[in-house]
């Protein structure tokens, strides 16, 4: 099911312009960042109460999807993040096709085999782990249960 509501569009323009792109296309242009394919996640701001969108890297393993709240390694958690601690229902946009999944952090053996996932797809991951003191979480996204 669709989040619906009043949609504020990312702070960060680059983010804001990606997702438009992504979204007036249909999942056919603004689909990589930095050459590396992307998704958009769509959730509710903790805050606000409105529709927010963030592109990240593609990382998908047997229909599930999974996202790295790295902010490159800042000393905080991206927003997107504690978005979704505070409202796990999401869509996930992936291309031309949008799942209905629902959020979870992982932790232990299923982070590390979701980190060596998403380090296939973005090495970077690790420098960001190194440049800050905090530990980067990993989100999965998969169908909600029933």
């Amino acid at each position: 099911m669709p989040i619906e509501g009043e949609y504020e569009p990312s702070a960060w323009g680059w983010v804001a312009k990606q997702v438009d792109v992504y979204e007036s296309s249909g999942g056919t242009e603004g689909v990589t960042i930095q050459g590396v394919p992307c998704v958009v996640i769509t959730m509710r701001g903790r805050r606000t109460g409105k529709v927010r969108k963030a592109g990240v890297m593609r990382v998908e393993h047997e229909g599930a999807y999974a996202a790295v709240a790295s902010k490159g390694g800042d000393a905080h958690h991206p927003s997107w993040y504690l978005n979704l601690l505070a409202d796990p229902d999401v869509t996930v946009q992936d291309g031309p096709v949008v799942h209905t999944l629902r959020a979870r952090e992982v932790e232990g053996d299923e982070k590390a085999a979701w980190w060596a996932r998403a380090l296939d797809v973005w090495p970077a991951y690790d420098e960001y782990q190194r440049k800050t003191d905090r530990a980067i979480p990993v989100i999965v996204f998969e169908p909600p249960p029933g």
